[in-house]
């Protein structure tokens, strides 16, 4: 054979390649630890030369939006969906999901336990974690120095709220807390769930009706209030995550309650100017230590109706598997690997010495409990939001007459009675109780 003819034999078997590679059309959201995957996600195809991905990156409400409406109506516009552990149990329960491949190869029990189980529906596994966090508090140790106070590993609130009213320095701009007032179930209501449910609250009662204009709530939205109009920055009500995120990396905020995940990045010197002088510590409790921290995943899930199963499964199991996090290691450093999903990551001494936060991010993720996150009883998992479809319209609801609340349009008993009454009308209408 010449070498010409070689030469066109070879590039028609990479044409052919080409040509019968799958594309898998992965829907995503717009954070850091998904951004990295797609970076890294070349590593996958030339590996897998069959299969070519196509990304798809949207903010967390768009996504929610796009992929909710895809899969109820079988549209099939993607293979892989990124998706959270409030939609896994419900859509897996309705038929919507495939169920995961755990063979030894994946090592399904190095999962976290607490994540495995809100993924998990009859003993199966229905969508691989990608990323997990609890909910903790992050605070600057200069300035609880400086104003001469100490905050134990597990603060009380009103241990927090001391601390807030002496480092809160707007002349110099820095606020004394920061807390999401960016209303939506996932954002403000993410953070005023555990503030109630430490508080002694609850969504709804053993027959499934709201107990939203209630005392505990009454207490928990009168300090969420408090604390944010009186020692938060302004225009509170704008503010979610990210932008949070930013200002406390920018030492602009004394306090921080947020998602666990954030402290791997206001620990780090690269992408925080405040990572030398932060302290962290559980996050805070009031009557009960019950729901006071969150729990939540983000997940990569292949719809039931999905006719590339084959090819998007090995994605999913690749994604989310120890030598993705091996990879990352190498390529980032141990620092910027997704966490809050495997005991492996946390075992490993390299991870501990790169990130200072894992011990406390680890116990926050195993502290929450999302089948008993409620002093009174309570008939739904989940520790801030209520595994039922409806939550969604009512923690939105909420959330905005919270937004109302900060922007000083209702009052604290309008905002809560204005809720209580919105969740009545979604109960009922979803036939839970005429």
């Amino acid at each position: 054979m010449s070498p010409r003819t070689a030469l066109l034999l070879a590039l028609a078997c990479v044409g052919a390649v080409a040509q019968a590679a799958t594309e898998l059309v992965i829907a995503t959201v717009d954070n850091a630890h998904m951004i990295e995957m797609q970076k890294l996600s070349p590593e996958f195809e030339r590996s897998h030369p069959d299969i070519r991905l196509t990304w798809v990156t949207l903010p967390e409400g768009t996504l929610r939006e796009r992929v909710s409406a895809d899969i109820a109506r079988k549209g099939g516009r993607f293979d892989v969906m990124t998706i959270g552990m409030f939609e896994t149990p419900i859509w897996a329960r309705k038929g919507w999901l495939q169920p995961i491949p755990t063979d030894a190869a994946y090592d399904v029990d190095d999962l976290l336990p607490a994540v495995r189980g809100g993924l998990s529906v009859g003993g199966r596994l229905y969508a691989a974690p990608f990323y997990g966090e609890g909910s903790m508090l992050m605070y600057r140790k200069d300035l609880a120095e400086r104003a001469g106070v100490t905050l134990p590993d597990r603060p009380s609130w009103d241990q927090v709220k001391a601390l807030v009213a002496k480092v809160h320095d707007p002349k110099r701009g820095v606020w004394g807390i920061c807390l999401r007032g960016k209303p939506g179930w996932g954002e403000n209501m993410a953070l005023i769930s555990t503030l109630v449910n430490t508080h002694g609250g609850q969504w709804f009662d053993m027959a499934w009706r709201p107990q939203i204009d209630s005392q505990p709530w009454r207490e928990a939205i009168g300090l969420y209030a408090e604390l944010m109009k009186r020692y938060g920055p302004p225009q509170p009500g704008t503010l979610g995550y990210n932008e949070l995120l930013a200002m406390f990396s920018a030492g602009r905020c004394g306090v921080w309650v947020d998602a666990s995940i954030a402290a791997s990045f206001v620990t780090d010197p690269k992408r925080s100017r405040v990572a030398a002088q932060v302290a962290l510590a559980m996050a805070p409790t009031a009557v009960t230590p019950k729901g006071a921290v969150w729990l939540w995943s983000w997940n990569l899930a292949v719809p039931a109706g999905s006719a590339k199963v084959v090819q998007a499964m090995r994605f999913v199991t690749w994604a989310t598997s120890k030598e993705y996090v091996q990879l990352v290691a190498r390529r980032r450093g141990w620092a910027h690997v997704p966490t809050g999903t495997r005991r492996s990551t946390y075992a490993s001494p390299a991870f501990k010495q790169a990130a200072r936060f894992a011990t406390a991010e680890l116990a926050a993720i195993e502290l929450a409990d999302p089948q008993d996150a409620t002093l009174p009883r309570s008939p739904y998992v989940g520790v801030q939001f209520a595994s039922i479809a409806e939550f969604p319209a009512i923690g939105n609801e909420v959330g905005r007459q919270m937004g109302l609340l900060l922007a000083d349009k209702v009052s604290v008993a309008e905002a809560l009675k204005a809720s209580q009454a919105a969740a009545e009308r979604e109960m009922a209408k979803a036939g839970y109780y005429r």
